[in-house]
């Protein structure tokens, strides 16, 4: 039996390049097979409301200061892309909504992530079974009805 351990990332750089190097970089002397981002669409993931809301955070005062802060773009992607290259590491990451699915295409990762919060998220599901990559599906706070039904569904689109 294989073991392939991926290290979490997800937004733990905490919008810092050289904080996300240093992770990649523990990742890869750890011996980790992977390093899993996460990315988001701000504006389709959260609510106007929630983002309007106060949050103190260095880079500003309500909650879509701190989201914007804490998420890389296409230019920060592209570095991890390198990087990562680089020093002989896979990265992916788990979309939380479907313009993240699509920006994340651009990057031909080997593996996709659909992260638990989205497995009941169908169209997500058919669009990342539709690429036809090896697919991680995280399970926790879901049902076994929730899990049988993103299997289902990913099984019919291969």
């Amino acid at each position: 039996m294989a073991v392939f351990v991926i290290a979490e990332i997800g937004i733990n750089h905490n919008g810092d390049m050289s904080i996300c190097k240093e992770l990649i970089d523990v990742a890869v002397e750890a011996g980790c097979d992977a390093v899993k981002f996460q990315k988001r669409t701000i504006d389709k993931v959260y609510t106007q409301e929630f983002l309007d809301s106060y949050r103190e955070s260095p880079w500003g005062i309500t909650q879509r200061d701190q989201k914007i802060g804490l998420e890389f773009g296409k230019d920060e992607y592209t570095e991890i892309d390198h990087y990562c290259k680089e020093k002989g590491i896979a990265w992916f990451a788990s979309a939380w909504d479907l313009d993240s699915q699509v920006f994340l295409q651009q990057f031909n990762c080997k593996y996709n992530k659909i992260a638990s919060a989205m497995i009941v998220y169908e169209d997500l599901l058919r669009m990342v079974a539709q690429e036809g990559r090896h697919t991680f599906i995280s399970t926790g706070m879901t049902t076994y009805d929730d899990i049988q039904r993103a299997v289902g569904i990913i099984k019919e689109e291969e």
